[in-house]
């Protein structure tokens, strides 16, 4: 499937820079088919059923952007200047080793060690073109206890570009299920999320429960790939416990639906589920890569943000919803003037069969 058929024109000013205030303010827009419908969050409660269950992701967001500097090498070792290094941490290998995106990626060797502050130090133990695998000399809960005091939040390029990570986004970049460290990037439609609204929709009748999928480096890769069958996925890990793989059954022989907080909550949801839709318990890697034809199986709605054109997620919501639908609605979107990405608005999607 051709790339381009998933390409749209985006004005730059629609990028929101910093999310709304209160979260739950944020617009949201109810796609069902063509029909559209502008909203807001706080009515999502209205617009599902008692019985219905929200699914997000309770992964936490590390501060996985680091600066530091490589020392002067010895003489015997080719010598020069320290050189100041970028990392910014995407997989966690176990072992205290994380794999990492670096820069300047060809100043750096393997055997080479890199001071993050007074805090943290690694060794580079591979490199492999951009990226490296770094073993950190503070390893457990020692180990993000530094990272909290080094790193500072990966926010998404299309942000970072326009302005620098500040304090603020420690908060702002999280969401309030966050739980199970280990993401480079939020779950963003999570964000979404307030204590009042989480409040709202139990009172309505609608359960509620979380799953970790640790948001990797892809979500940040660009689609270069002329044709989807191209396209190579990084791998995330994800889990869903043997009870919460009953509750999620339970809901659906109860007739509940099945909503999904976010496409990386569905994307855990459908790796985990059987052909006739049960979910199974699941603890892997998932590289799982949806486009328009796959069929899904586990997940009725979603609700999510809106996406980068050619982006792995702009096709995932174009299978659920339609292309032609999602089309129309992000061009509605941008005519009324919705905030996108990770900051910005919401869509609620009705699955199109």
């Amino acid at each position: 499937m051709r790339v381009d058929l998933f390409d749209f024109d985006l004005p730059p000013e629609r990028i929101a820079l910093a999310p709304a205030t209160p979260r739950d303010a944020a617009r949201l827009l109810h796609v069902r088919g063509q029909a559209l419908v502008d909203r807001v969050i706080k009515d999502l409660p209205s617009l599902l059923r008692p019985g219905d269950l929200l699914v997000a992701n309770d992964t936490k967001v590390i501060p996985a952007q680091l600066f530091g500097e490589r020392p002067a090498r010895d003489a015997h070792q080719g010598g020069g200047e320290p050189v100041s290094i970028e990392a910014t941490l995407h997989k966690d290998l176990g072992a205290d080793c994380w794999r990492a995106f670096v820069r300047p990626a060809k100043r750096v060797r393997e055997g080479d060690v890199i001071h993050f502050g007074d805090a943290l130090s690694a060794e580079v133990v591979a490199r492999d073109g951009a990226e490296a695998a770094l073993k950190f000399d503070t390893g457990g809960q020692n180990f993000f206890a530094a990272l909290d005091s080094a790193g500072v939040m990966p926010l998404p390029p299309y942000i970072a570009r326009k302005r620098p990570a500040d304090e603020t986004d420690k908060s702002h970049y999280q969401t309030m299920f966050a739980d199970e460290a280990g993401s480079v990037a939020a779950p963003t439609a999570g964000l979404h999320f307030t204590p009042e609204l989480v409040a709202a929709l139990k009172e309505n009748g609608v359960n509620q429960m979380t799953i970790t999928l640790h948001v990797g480096a892809g979500t940040f890769l660009p689609v270069t790939a002329e044709d989807t069958a191209d396209h190579k996925m990084h791998s995330e890990w994800g889990e869903i416990t043997e009870a919460q793989a009953d509750a999620i059954n339970k809901t659906r022989r109860d007739g509940g639906r099945i909503i999904a907080i976010g496409t990386t909550s569905l994307r855990l949801l459908e790796s985990a589920a059987a052909e006739d839709g049960t979910i199974n318990p699941f603890a892997a890697e998932t590289d799982i890569f949806i486009t328009p034809g796959y069929r899904f199986k586990a997940v009725d709605m979603l609700m999510t943000n809106f996406h980068l054109p050619r982006s792995t997620l702009f096709m995932l919501v174009s299978a659920f919803a339609g292309t032609g639908a999602m089309k129309a609605a992000y061009a509605h979107a941008i005519d009324k003037e919705y905030r996108f990405y990770s900051y910005g608005d919401a869509c609620l999607l009705e699955r199109a069969s």
